[in-house]
């Protein structure tokens, strides 16, 4: 095998002879050079996997920081749910005491006859039931129940508006049946006087008689016929021991002779209280009871207002 070699300069050139030994050589020697360049690539790339290749402590420390990741996020979440179930309790607790109300005025409609007991009874839940629906129990989400209580606050504010109107009105005729007069000043007794002229029991003679004398025993109870103040609570001419109530509406009553006053002036009294006893003090020949009613001063029959109550 001959080379020629040429040159760069004069065009001159080289003839080098090769024989089978030496040309097996030089074949040996590039693929030995590239078996070398190989395994040093091969080296090169092992060493870089290596180096890339995280430690056990490396793959420690980032699972860690991301389990401290995802606990920090569940503690957050833990907060935000704790801060729904804390509003949501504060409007429970809302709920109850207004609810609280509602059975208070509801009771209160029971005792004023307003209702029937028998028909409403507050101090017990309301009987609820029914067949079971379907076989799979779902519970309540976060914003269901939000809803829920959205519409039970609703529910409540309509409710509340409408007893207390029923209770404005209740309260306006309890208050109006308190002041209305009717009824005897007395538990027990009988008409020994009427209204209007008589013969006057000192004198003999025709004299007119602003009310009725109710006769009883001495000591006996003697009641408003209904609610007032104490306009009078004292001796008075003629009277005795008299004890003066203003019902408003210009209406007065009454209670001359009497034995004791259990009241005194600016008392606020109730229908059926007793405010004196009956005795025989000023101008009586016995225990009774001098009933006056005044109608813007001037002077009604009470037997009128008596017989209201037999209406």
């Amino acid at each position: 095998m001959n080379i020629i070699l040429v040159g760069k300069h004069h065009g001159k050139s080289r003839v080098v002879a090769l024989n089978g030994a030496v040309a097996i050589g030089l074949v040996l020697l590039v693929l030995a050079l590239l078996g070398c360049a190989g395994w040093a690539g091969y080296q090169v790339a092992i060493s870089k996997a290596e180096a890339e290749k995280p430690t056990p402590s490396g793959l420690v420390a980032h699972w860690k920081a991301r389990l401290d990741e995802q606990k920090s996020e569940l503690v957050a979440v833990e907060q935000e749910v704790q801060q729904q179930i804390d509003a949501l309790t504060l409007r429970l607790g809302a709920m109850q005491g207004r609810l609280l109300r509602l059975d208070a005025l509801g009771q209160r409609f029971v005792e004023s006859g307003l209702v029937a007991s028998e028909e409403f009874n507050f101090s017990e839940p309301a009987a609820v039931g029914g067949p079971e629906g379907g076989t799979e129990k779902e519970s309540f989400t976060a914003p269901g129940l939000t809803a829920m209580i959205e519409r039970l606050e609703a529910q409540l504010d309509d409710r509340e508006q409408q007893l207390r109107l029923l209770d404005k009105l209740a309260s306006r005729k309890k208050l109006e049946e308190e002041m209305f007069v009717e009824g005897r000043p007395i538990t027990w007794g009988w008409l020994s006087s009427k209204y209007g002229y008589r013969s006057d029991p000192f004198t003999g003679k025709r004299t007119w008689h602003d009310g009725v004398d109710l006769a009883g025993k001495d000591g006996s109870d003697i009641i408003s016929v209904a609610g007032g103040v104490v306009t009078w609570a004292g001796d008075r001419y003629g009277y005795g021991n008299l004890v003066e109530i203003d019902h408003g509406d210009g209406l007065v009553t009454r209670y001359g002779h009497c034995k004791t006053i259990k009241v005194k002036v600016g008392d606020v009294v109730q229908k059926g209280q007793v405010v004196a006893l009956m005795g025989s003090t000023g101008r009586s020949t016995g225990p009774h009871v001098h009933f006056e009613v005044l109608d813007n001063g001037r002077s009604k029959d009470p037997v009128k207002y008596i017989a209201r109550s037999s209406n």
